[in-house]
């Protein structure tokens, strides 16, 4: 049987998508905008982008922006472009679609804020009625056009005569909803205004129905686009503004101008140290028309010391309009005003020593951060920043002039553990457990070749401990040996020589990585013959052991050392132990912290008994 053709049955018939404005709306507020009021940022950047679309028309024409709130209804009034009756039907009745896509203008896309076409539904994030009265610029003696839509989603539109709008333009109203008042009032339409455009090229006036002339929202241009007597004049112009928008004093002001994308602002670099990695966001306007405050992403990572207000005309923004689109140009601006930067650094380093003084001491970590990756700050600054030493805090330049050879600890608590002794023994250690410190310390002989850079070696403090003598050492044989027997719960062999500060009874020599492998070991013992231990038993090494090495010069041990009686030496091995760990200011481990309050306990026993 031949098949049967069913297509003329089953004919499929478009269709077009219903849109809940109500949900929409809904959604805008909640997944696209940060608060209501970006409405009156949409309604300014429309408005701006009518006049740009003017100024195509009449190049030499005196156009401008006029808002108005009264608390009753808030009012923004343009001189721009306007509308004709098939342009209200095409775009404003049309979600998603924008007037500033229309063939008449397309080629001047660039000089245009907006993109998206969706700005106006943000005014029913506070009114559920917008009235648009708007008269076309293009044709002569056009009439006015009125359309007003509704939250519901509809909308009417009707021809009135050009006496309804004498002049070309639009103006847009809004009666706000009584649960929006916080967005609407007087006082707060005119600090929206001044939020948001501040740095508009159009001139913005405010009213509030009080009767006066209108206040300027946007009174003279960004401080770098206007001209100083003098560059002195220029630099503190500079500094106001950025202490006006951030709330600090900046330590200085950095001018930025990148031609090729059209951006021009400043960097103010912070007064004050932030914790590495912290980034700021910074305040970035586009085409005067204020983007976001939280821009994180203009600047790379590590410049977290400074904060920038710029205005660029390249940039495009997201569909939200409250951050940047990451794409090639972003990436470019990032890059350079990151050499920027650098640029200020090495100004700073060849012609401002003081400046540079106080930049490093405030913002050190970032400096260090930038020269790990940085080859030419790591040779311009290297020699200036400051490292903890065991000559105190100080330049690793200065450090170097007395210590040829320089030894870097790989964390905090070795440092801590051998830094006394290592003074003394005229050993130049520096503390690498900070954050870059032991990878920049290693960098040194790229900057100074005639010094070296080793890590510290347990091996190496110890060589420069004094042996004692062989009778003093066979008179101490009973001690040690007691020592070693109490303290091998912790892995931890007794030794004794002479050094330096004689106030310090005893070193202990332990790392982080020796403690970690220890405790394996303990483990792969412990799970012998099971499959975890099987694996930490591959991983085993031979395990190092911790050494405390008693101080013969101190009066304590010299004391400690001719005790006779077995429990009393244990005791006190142990108290030695334990003041070596304190000293050492790493973490108490749960049986240390035992031992410690056990032979306190026992010596307080010891001496009771003695006195009694």
């Amino acid at each position: 049987m031949p098949l049967r053709d069913t297509s003329a049955d089953h004919a499929a018939a478009d269709r077009t998508f219903q849109v809940d404005l109500r949900g929409l709306v809904d959604l805008l507020s909640h997944h696209l905008y940060s608060s209501p009021r970006v409405y009156l940022r949409e309604l300014l950047q429309n408005a701006v982008d009518a006049l740009t679309a003017r100024h195509a028309v009449e190049p030499h024409g005196n156009f401008g922006i006029r808002l108005y709130a009264d608390g009753k209804v808030v009012r923004v009034e343009d001189d721009g472009v306007g509308l004709t009756e098939a342009d209200v039907h095409t775009f404003l009745a049309t979600i998603g679609r924008s007037s500033k896509r229309a063939d008449l203008i397309a080629e001047q896309r660039a000089d245009f804020i907006g993109q998206f076409g969706i700005g106006l539904l943000s005014c029913f994030l506070v009114a559920d009625e917008i009235h648009v009265l708007s008269r076309s610029a293009r044709t002569p003696d056009a009439p006015a056009v009125e359309w007003r839509g509704r939250g519901d989603g509809s909308y009417t539109v009707r021809t009135l005569p050009a006496s309804a709008r004498p002049r070309p333009g639009t103006t847009v109203t809004l009666t706000p909803r009584s649960d929006a008042g916080e967005w609407t009032r007087p006082q707060q339409v005119h600090a929206l205004a001044r939020h948001f455009g501040s740095l508009l090229r159009h001139p913005v006036t405010f009213d509030d129905g009080s009767g006066g002339s209108g206040t300027p929202v946007n009174p003279e241009p960004a401080p770098w686009a206007r001209s100083f007597p003098t560059p002195g004049a220029r630099s503190r112009a500079l500094a106001a503004y950025g202490e006006e928008v951030f709330g600090f004093t900046p330590l200085d002001t950095i001018e930025l101008d990148l031609p090729a994308v059209g951006l021009k602002g400043i960097a103010c670099v912070l007064p004050e140290a932030v914790p590495a990695g912290r980034r700021h966001g910074h305040r970035v306007h586009v085409k005067g028309m204020l983007l976001s405050e939280q821009a994180e992403e203009i600047l790379p990572e590590w410049a977290f010391f400074v904060r920038c207000v710029v205005d660029a005309e390249s940039l495009r923004p997201t569909a939200s309009r409250e951050s940047l689109y990451e794409d090639a140009t972003l990436a470019a601006v990032r890059d350079a005003l990151a050499e920027r930067l650098r640029e200020w650094i090495a100004r700073a380093a060849a012609s401002d020593p003081d400046l540079l003084g106080r930049f490093l001491q405030t913002h050190h970590l970032a400096v260090k951060s930038l020269a790990v990756h940085d080859d030419e700050i790591l040779r311009m600054l290297l020699p200036w920043l400051p490292f903890e030493t065991t000559d105190g805090h100080t330049t690793l330049d200065e450090f170097a002039r007395t210590h040829r050879t320089v030894l870097v600890t790989s964390s905090v608590e070795e440092f801590r553990q051998v830094a006394a002794i290592a003074s003394a023994a005229g050993l130049g250690v520096v503390n690498g457990g900070y954050t870059y410190d032991r990878e920049l310390v290693h960098r040194m002989p790229e900057i100074r070749p005639e010094v070296s850079v080793a890590d510290l070696d347990p091996a190496t403090l110890t060589a420069h401990l004094d042996p004692v003598d062989r009778e003093t050492e066979l008179a101490a044989a009973p001690y040690l040996a007691q020592a070693r027997d109490a303290l091998a719960v912790f892995d931890c062999d007794v030794a004794l020589r002479t050094f330096q500060p004689a106030s310090a009874p005893a070193l202990l020599v332990d790392s982080r990585e020796a403690r970690h492998e220890r405790t394996r070991s303990r483990l792969a013992r412990e799970q012998e013959g099971g499959l975890w231990g099987d694996i930490l038993g591959a991983l085993r090494q031979e395990a190092p052991r911790a050494q405390l090495i008693l101080n013969q010069l101190n009066p304590l041990v010299r004391t400690a050392v001719a005790i006779d009686e077995p429990e009393l030496a244990r005791t006190s091995a142990e108290a030695l132990y334990g003041q070596a760990v304190m000293l050492s200011r790493r973490p108490l481990r749960p049986a240390e912290s035992s031992l410690i309050n056990r032979s306190f306990l026992d010596l307080l026993a010891h001496a009771l008994r003695k006195d009694s």
